[in-house]
């Protein structure tokens, strides 16, 4: 017979969305249970974020080791021992798990059950050993990689995320189906590595993103040895693994020692119940008003389960507005975060709000775009490596809209643009800013200084200087 127990709240995933909410419930004094049938710190510390970085930090030594005589320095024959690489991914992944680790919450307060849990009414959770009836419940159950239905998938071996980091020997030849960010930054890491890697993807690869932006990426992964392949249908898939491409005239084939699916994800909800719970669901996750709240007024979703974006900012992000609507009852809003994306590729691509094509679909001409290239940039001149540029659009009157940075760390550079965004800053603020020198950064100020330039050195400034300097 299960334990029956009460509590505040049932948080059912410990990803970074659930434990954030978990965190922030017990440490305010409230009786919490959490669930988890997986590893704790779920996807993104496992098979997710934390690995994939990982990887791609040894990739990117072996990469500045054969391309460092550009800055006078050669290197020796680059040796890569994949299971020291491998060994430094499983070492990543330890040295963050006590952060996300059972006893470490249980330390906070909360009851941790290792368990599926599923709803039996609107107000109460159960698994196997136990049944909860709880105040607020929270659905952070993240999700999974996605798996196209192709004729003869099912009966060939295949990679998805969560299986890629138990490799103990590097991929002769790794075909990746999906030309999103995983399949980009897997691929770049592995031809870094020594593999051969082909990309295939039936639409644009990093459709999602500014096609100048996309294109400064991918020139990179051409240059490193990828083969690519975009606007390519997948019609089957044989034994080898092969995939089966629709071509032009007849069919073409890509074979290789290992295939990877990276397609895209789906919210992980099987199992949960949720109908038995009054929370309706579609295919990219669970329903939610801006509040983040479902139809039963007890239960809430977060992070990739809520359909919203798969990030794990995000998730952390919902995570704090949920701790503020549901326990002190402060009114929250979603759909007004401003969330920076950033494929973890060489160069990286970062964005936060609109593109520039986005813009225009929204405003028309009523926008303005800036570009910054990198290689006006003295750090980047010292450092080599010059690759990339910095869009700013705006409205004509100078409200950010949206920013796009391509180059070293612009994962790191687009935060300005983020706080920027979410504080309602001006432009004026940011060029305002004293940036240290030489830094990359410098690139941002000098992206809301150009916005000025115009102004400032019009026909009809130059008269008011000319007048002024006689007063002066």
């Amino acid at each position: 017979m299960s334990t029956v127990l009460k509590a505040d709240m049932v948080v059912i995933g410990a990803g970074s969305g659930g434990l954030s909410v978990a965190a922030g419930a017990a440490q305010l004094g409230l009786k919490v249970v959490l669930f988890e049938k997986g590893e704790m710190g779920g996807d993104c510390l496992n098979y997710g974020c934390v690995p994939s970085k990982a990887l791609i930090a040894a990739a990117s030594a072996a990469h500045e080791m054969r391309t460092s005589s550009r800055l006078g320095v050669s290197a020796p024959e680059v040796a890569v021992d994949f299971p020291q690489v491998m060994a430094h991914v499983r070492a990543a992944i330890a040295t963050i798990a006590p952060h996300d680790s059972q006893a470490r919450f249980e330390g906070l307060g909360v009851q941790v059950v290792r368990e599926a849990a599923r709803f039996v009414d609107r107000r109460t959770v159960a698994s196997d050993s136990v049944k909860v009836r709880a105040r607020k419940i929270i659905i952070a159950t993240g999700s999974r990689a996605a798996v196209p239905d192709l004729p003869g998938l099912s009966e060939v071996p295949f990679l998805t995320n969560e299986t890629l980091f138990d490799l103990e020997v590097l991929p002769s030849r790794l075909v990746i189906l999906g030309g999103g960010p995983i399949g980009v930054e897997l691929g770049q890491a592995f031809r870094r590595l020594g593999s051969e890697v082909v990309i295939v993807e039936a639409d644009r690869l990093l459709g999602r993103e500014d096609p100048s932006a996309a294109a400064a990426v991918l020139d990179q992964l051409t240059a490193d040895g990828v083969t690519l392949m975009a606007g390519r249908k997948v019609v089957r898939v044989e034994p080898g693994p092969t995939l089966i491409i629709e071509g032009v005239v007849g069919e073409e084939q890509v074979a290789g020692s290992h295939l990877l699916i990276a397609v895209g994800r789906q919210p992980s909800l099987d199992g949960l119940d949720l109908d038995k719970a009054g929370v309706e669901y579609n295919a990219r996750g669970v329903v939610t008003d801006r509040s983040l709240r479902t139809r039963n007024r007890r239960v809430y979703a977060v992070g990739d389960a809520a359909g919203r974006g798969q990030f794990t900012h995000l998730a952390g992000a919902h995570a704090g507005l949920v701790v503020r609507r549901a326990i002190f009852g402060l009114p929250v809003n979603a759909e007004t975060l401003q969330v920076p994306r950033v494929t973890y590729s060489d160069p990286e691509l970062a964005a936060i709000g609109l593109s520039e094509a986005e813009a225009r679909d929204a405003h028309g001409d009523n926008i303005r775009v800036e570009i910054v290239e990198v290689a006006g940039n003295d750090r980047a001149i010292a450092e080599g490596n010059v690759r990339g540029f910095g869009k700013l659009i705006t409205t004509a009157k100078g409200k950010i809209l949206g920013v796009t940075l391509v180059g070293r760390h612009a994962g790191d550079h687009i935060q300005l643009w983020a706080l920027a965004m979410s504080a309602g800053l001006k432009l004026s603020q940011v060029t305002g800013m004293i940036a240290p020198y030489p830094t990359r950064g410098e690139l941002n100020k000098r992206l809301a200084g150009q916005w000025y330039t115009p102004a400032l050195f019009s026909g009809r400034t130059r008269k008011v200087v000319a007048l002024l300097k006689h007063l002066a």
